[in-house]
Parts: C-alpha cells; structure tokens; sequence
C-alpha cells in the first residue's frame, strides 16, 4: 500500500499588482459654456521602501495597497501650471468620496430630492450644474478598505486603519498623482469632509514636512478639528455647550421653540449662543455647587431654546447628548430627527426608547448615492470591478488612534502650524446649522482657540446654510456654496486673499 507524502513544493508567487486604469472623455453645459474634460478612473499601486535587510542591501520598493480614484481633467487647458488641481475625500472613518463626487464637486450628480422629499427608487442622476470643474481639476480619492481600494493580496490592511497612516498613504497617493501627471505647478488644493476635515488638517502639516508639497488651500466641509469639542465623556463639559445651537436650530426647523423664537433663525442662534458661552458655561463650570434657583432658571432657559421639557432636561442634569436629543424632540409625535441632518425625521418601533434605532438622514441618502455611484462608474466611465464598492466600510474598525492615546484627537495645532509655515494657505469651512454630528459652534469654538497669529486670521473664512452635514442635498444650499468654494478657489489661486 502506497503512502501519501505531502508536497513540498513551494507556493507560487502571488502576481504583481498593477495600475488599472480607464480614461474617457466628456463634456457639459454649465452657464451657458461648454466644459470639455477627461475622466480617468482607476486604481493605482502604493509602494513602499522596504526596510533594509541582511548587509545592508535594500529590498526596493514593496507594493502595500492599490488606491481608487478618480479624476476629471478639462481638456484644451494650455498651461497645467496655472490650473488648479484639487484633492477631495469624505470621512468616517470609513466612507468612500462618493458624497463629495455625486453630490457637490462633480459633473454628475445624484437625483435624490430633499427633507420630506426624498424621490423612490430607482434612482437617477443628471449633470451637475454646481460643479467645481469650471474653476479646478477634481481628484476623488478612496483611502484604503473603502470604494475599491484594497491592501494588495499578501499584505495587512489593519496598518492603513488608523489616523496616523491614513494620512501617509493619502498624502502619498497625491504627491505620486501630482509626480505621474505633471502638477507641480500647479495651484493645489485640499476638500474634506466631516473626519476628511481632521485628515485634510493632518495631510497639510504632512504634505509640507514630508514631500515639501505646499498647497494654496483648503477646503473642510462640516469640519471637526478637536475631537474634544464632540465627546460627550464624563468630565468633558465642552460638548453640551457647543451643541446647544444646533439643538435650537433643529427645535426652529420644527416649529418646537416658543413663539417669540420661531421668527428669524439668526437672531434666535445669537440669542442661544450668547447663553451658551455665558450663563450656561458657567452654570457647567460650577458643577454642583449650582443653588437650586439657579438650576432652574438654567433649566427653564434649556427647555426654552431646545424644545424639550423642563423635566427631562432636569433629568439630564442640564447635559443633553446629541444621541438623547434626536430621540427626544419629536417623541410626543413618534418621530426622531436626524443626526447628520436634523430636518430629517425617521420612525422607530419603540417609541419610549432612550436611542434612535437608526439616522433617517444617513437612510435616506444610502440607497441614490450607492446606486448612482455603481451605475456611473461602470457605465459611463467604462471602469469594471467585481468587488463591492464600499461606501462606508465597517473593515476599518477599531480605528487607530495610538498617537492619540489618553488625549482628544487634535489637528487644529497641526493645521495652524501649517499655516504659519505656509503664510500663503487659505483654509475655507462650511457648517450647516442643522449639522448635529459636527456643529458649526464647535468649529468656531475650535477656531477661536488655534491661536492663528493675526496676520493670518483674514487666511480663513467660514460659510453658514440652512441643511446638515451634507448641505449640499438642499438646492439653494449646494449653489450658494459651490458659488462660495468657485470664489475661494479662485482667488487662492492667484495668491490673493478670500475676504
């Protein structure tokens, strides 16, 4: 009887990853000029130095990830070098940059209706008359685990997840883009949202420090800066301070504030950021030491700009978490509001629940973003893959925050000392007032407090719209902004300032 021997034969090598890319050309229609323009989709290898080995002899470059991107080019530009180029990616961490690319930056965009009016399925999408391509190339840039980039077979993507090499790999990507299609001269710009704001704030530090790679400016879309501004931790105050004007937005929208309230938005916020950084901060700072006429008062003054009642912001101990609000304001109709945009509103099973089972703004904008984006890429623009697209990938968790540890995630010292090294920089910073993932107060907040030298200050600019997270899937919202991002681009460009 013969024996079975196990082989002994080496594995066959894996075979070496590759660039895969598809160019095709385009044009549209946008105030009455027609835009010509190339689009290039793909996927490209990131390459690292190998560490040396042995006596010293190097191993060479070792490929660690393929990154998807895509990137629309006007065509029958003369000169590259006075066209500005601009980087753009969403957040999470997690997301693919599909809601900058359908929803606000590129030619195309998704059909999806708004608050109380979101269209069915199946979707469609239409040129996108806002686009930022009349003023700047666009670059879509998917960080590794999310859309179709991958760590290369062989190699760990748990590296990649986490604040510190998230940054490396993306600002690799750009300085190899810039390298391989000829923009060095170009202007450069950066455009992040929401965590793409804390990347965007780390890569400009990096950019300049690592690949002497400086940029005219950036964009930070529903921006979050210092992670402390937004963690409702025990011992952290700073949260219920900054939230609290969205809270009163969100109340406005819904018609739940008093009458003498419910007038003109602006003047209402005023009226509750005033408090807020006032009698209520120092009601927080006095802990409970507070006397129990001042406690209510404060609480009455809560209930008042919040919607809510009396007795539940008592029982909250005048701390009421973004997760509690959303659940809370709308209870008594069976309705929550949401978080990333807070004029939407969702319906949970259990009504007395302390949490919302769910964001109906998020739900409402998966399904037309997803479908969109998985029909244009490989139709229109000719690119095929058989992986998911991953919109937003759960992959990347537990996020990596090792440099971070026993302290708040800050860049905006990061991005302030990018600045004062790059006095030239411009940043821009759009917040939507119902926004209750990243209000606009906490931005302010955080701005108020980079200690920006003030011949710098006049560097930043900020923008306010009656939406969310997203603004831009509110019609008057998404021009007025592409409006305000074409002017600051433009005037970056040439090195002027934005004001």
């Amino acid at each position: 009887m013969s024996e079975s021997v196990p082989s002994t034969a080496p594995a066959l090598p894996l075979p070496a990853p590759e660039d895969r890319l598809v160019q095709t050309h385009h044009h549209i229609t946008v105030d009455g000029q027609t835009l010509s323009y190339t689009v290039t989709a793909g996927t490209v290898v990131i390459r690292e130095e190998a560490e040396k080995v042995g006596d010293g002899v190097s191993e060479g470059e070792k490929a660690r990830a393929t990154i998807f991107f895509v990137a629309y080019t006007r065509d029958e530009v003369d000169d590259l070098g006075t066209r500005p180029i601009t980087f753009a990616f969403n957040g999470g961490p997690g997301s693919s940059s599909v809601w900058l690319h359908m929803g606000l930056l590129g030619p195309r965009r998704v059909l999806m209706g708004d608050a109380g009016q979101v269209l069915p399925p199946p979707y469609r999408m239409a040129d996108n008359q806002d686009t930022l391509l009349g003023s700047t190339d666009l670059v879509f840039i998917d960080p590794v685990s999310t859309g179709f980039s991958r760590a290369v077979p062989g190699e760990s993507a748990k590296p990649f997840h986490g604040f510190k090499k998230d940054i490396e790999s993306i600002g690799d990507f750009i300085r190899l883009y810039t390298t391989r299609y000829g923009r060095w001269l170009s202007p450069k710009f950066l455009i992040g949202e929401s965590y793409g704001t804390t990347r965007a704030g780390g890569l400009a530090d990096y950019l300049q420090s690592r690949h002497g790679f400086f940029l005219n400016g950036i964009m930070l879309v529903s921006a979050v800066l210092n992670f402390q501004t937004l963690e409702f931790d025990p011992g952290n105050d700073l949260p219920y301070i900054l939230f609290l004007p969205s809270y009163a937005a969100t109340a406005f929208y819904h018609g739940r504030l008093p009458a003498d309230l419910q007038s003109d938005l602006r003047t209402t916020l005023a009226e509750v950021e005033a408090f807020a950084l006032g009698d209520y901060a120092l009601a927080l700072l006095r802990g409970d030491t507070l006397t129990p006429a001042v406690r209510a008062d404060i609480a009455g003054r809560l209930a008042r700009y919040t919607g809510l009642s009396y007795a539940y912001v008592e029982g909250c101990n005048l701390r009421i978490r973004d997760d509690r609000f959303v659940k809370e304001l709308l209870r008594d109709r069976g309705r929550t509001v949401g978080r990333l945009d807070s004029r939407f509103v969702g319906i949970d099973r259990d009504h007395v629940g302390e949490r919302a089972e769910y964001d109906p703004s998020y739900s409402a904008i998966l399904g037309p973003y997803s479908a969109t984006l998985n029909a244009y890429v490989r139709g229109e623009l000719s690119y095929t893959n058989d992986l998911p697209y991953e919109i937003i990938s759960e992959r990347v968790y537990p996020w990596s925050y090792a440099q971070h540890e026993n302290s708040y995630v800050d860049v905006g010292e990061t991005l302030r000392r990018a600045m004062s090294q790059n006095p030239s920089l411009r940043v821009h910073i759009a917040s939507g007032y119902y926004d209750v993932a990243t209000p606009y107060f906490a931005t302010e907040h955080t701005l108020s407090h980079m200690q920006i030298d003030p011949s710098l200050r006049l560097n930043v600019d900020l923008s306010y719209y009656e939406a969310g997270h997203m603004m831009y899937v509110h019609g008057p919202s998404l021009s007025r902004l592409r409006q305000r991002l074409q002017e600051f681009v433009n005037t970056a460009a040439r090195g002027t300032p934005s004001h």
